[in-house]
């Protein structure tokens, strides 16, 4: 098998009955299949061939996975972005990619984005039809005799599609995968779980992560599974949508893990059929009577995932990192130290394992040095019996409920308020999941509400929490970078609650 096609057509043929789409709105894969071979051909006969390149801005929905999979059949690179970032950021990003087209799944189309490239209106396209630049088109399902479709040309270092980093200090970069990056990721997700046709995987976080599409999907469709989303995480409806679909193996992280132990309950859980879960953690495997789970070390640089670790229930984790950060043994197709300064790095015994490098502008650039080796940015160290454990970020960075904040977007979002001189991001405790961000500013008589106001427009991960106004900003003597880790130490002239 040499790329993505070939793996749908497979489960075409050997799967046509597994589920998959949403918890509350799935078909057969057939189904699915058929009329995503039938997108494929009329996105061909509108230009976009194999190696066309497309933005995918939407939120999961069957449609968000019929779009994905119709774009694989056809041979076309699908970059995956996060659609709640504001149009400006959006924009910069669609710079960067320079696709030849922008598939919209959900939410509505952002005005001022529609004419930076074509268009197209995927959402319903489950219904048999779609639009490209406002002109309705037709889909008929095709069947299964759909080898003609470019994807199946496609060989297994060609582009398979793009997923962007958080864009924790600047815009966030496109990390470009491959075909073979994906198949060697759902067998690895798959062999990992021991997935097989007699499981149900759910993962309800969004699809534009490598986590809910490369481990769930394309771990799923490996190992012949139901497949399962969401069209959001909601802890409320969790236990009751895992019991419903007879969920076997979950696909989660660590803030729906911790939201899920602080807001839902053992006798909610009760008479699930989960045997396993992706991220272990022991308070979970114990409270809710789930058989294993894993832990894990990776990255969507990192071959979307790079080190696993099964746990047991009853297991105890004797790290102070715990048992969540314990990566333990890396792949087979991966390399990987720790530096004598604690950096993580990896790199992998044959190409296209991890991903290629960052795509900005047409022209590929390469993180890795003359040796192969991709310095993650992560801290770690080895543990007594060679394996690896994970410490934290060494970049400066903040996450609020599993979303990492774009620290120079929001920056300079709040530098164009009237009255504000200096500012800079940073994170606080917080009461619930994560980091709360904490706005720092310089200036005389602030206008609160322009400030909260500015505030109400970013996305609710990006709004900071709390505003605190200091005399000066500590930035470096030599590029003026900001010392973030020392913004705690200056002293506040005024502190005021944002929420």
């Amino acid at each position: 098998m040499k790329n993505l096609a070939q793996l749908l057509a497979t489960r075409r043929e050997r799967s046509p009955e597994r589920r998959i789409g949403l918890i509350d709105d799935h078909e057969c894969f057939a189904d699915l299949y058929d009329r995503s071979a039938g997108t494929a051909a009329v996105l061909a006969e509108t230009g976009l061939v194999s190696g066309s390149r497309v933005a995918v801005i939407g939120t999961n929905s069957r449609d968000y996975l019929q779009a994905w999979t119709a774009l694989q059949l056809a041979g076309v690179e699908s970059a995956l972005l996060n659609p709640t970032y504001p149009s400006r950021l959006l924009g910069e990003m669609l710079d960067d990619l320079d696709p030849d087209a922008v598939v919209w799944v959900g939410p509505d189309p952002q005005p001022d984005l529609l004419s930076q490239a074509r268009h197209l209106d995927l959402r319903g396209v489950t219904e048999g039809e779609f639009h490209i630049d406002g002109a309705r088109v037709e889909v008929s399902p095709v069947g299964s005799g759909t080898g003609v479709l470019g994807g199946f040309d496609r060989a297994p270092g060609d582009v398979a599609g793009y997923m962007h980093t958080s864009g924790t200090t600047g815009t966030p970069k496109f990390c470009r995968q491959t075909q073979e990056y994906f198949l060697r990721l759902g067998r690895y997700i798959a062999d990992s779980l021991l997935l097989s046709p007699a499981d149900t995987v759910f993962a309800p976080l969004p699809l534009f992560h490598i986590n809910p599409l490369g481990y769930g999907v394309v771990g799923g469709l490996v190992a012949g599974a139901d497949v399962l989303s969401a069209s959001r995480f909601s802890a409320s409806r969790f236990w009751a949508d895992v019991r419903d679909a007879g969920a076997t193996a979950l696909i989660l992280h660590a803030p729906p893990v911790e939201i899920l132990k602080r807001a839902t309950t053992p006798v909610e859980a009760a008479g699930h059929r989960v045997r396993i879960v992706f991220f272990a953690d022991h308070d979970f495997l114990e409270d809710f009577e789930i058989p294993a789970g894993v832990s894990a070390y990776g990255s969507t640089e990192a071959g979307g995932l790079c080190h696993t670790w099964i746990w047991r229930r009853g297991d105890v984790a004797d790290l102070p990192e715990g048992m969540s950060r314990y990566g333990g043994k890396a792949r087979h197709e991966v390399e990987w130290r720790v530096t004598d300064d604690g950096e993580i790095e990896v790199r992998s015994s044959r190409p296209h394992v991890l991903f290629d490098g960052y795509w900005k502008r047409g022209e590929l650039r390469s993180p890795f040095d003359e040796h192969g080796w991709f310095a993650t940015g992560d801290l770690g160290r080895v543990d007594e019996d060679g394996n690896l454990v994970f410490i934290e970020r060494r970049a400066e960075s903040i996450r609020v409920k599993g979303e990492f904040v774009p620290i120079g977007f929001v920056e300079d979002h709040f530098s164009k308020v009237t009255g504000v001189g200096d500012v800079a991001v940073w994170r606080e405790a917080s009461e619930l999941v994560d980091d709360d961000v904490a706005l720092f500013v310089t200036g005389e008589n602030l206008d609160l509400a322009a400030i909260r106001a500015a505030r109400d427009a970013l996305p609710a991960f990006m709004r900071p929490a709390v505003l605190v106004r200091v005399p000066t900003i500590p930035r470096d003597d030599g590029v003026g970078k900001i010392r973030r880790r020392q913004l705690g130490d200056v002293p506040a002239l005024e502190r005021v609650g944002l929420t």
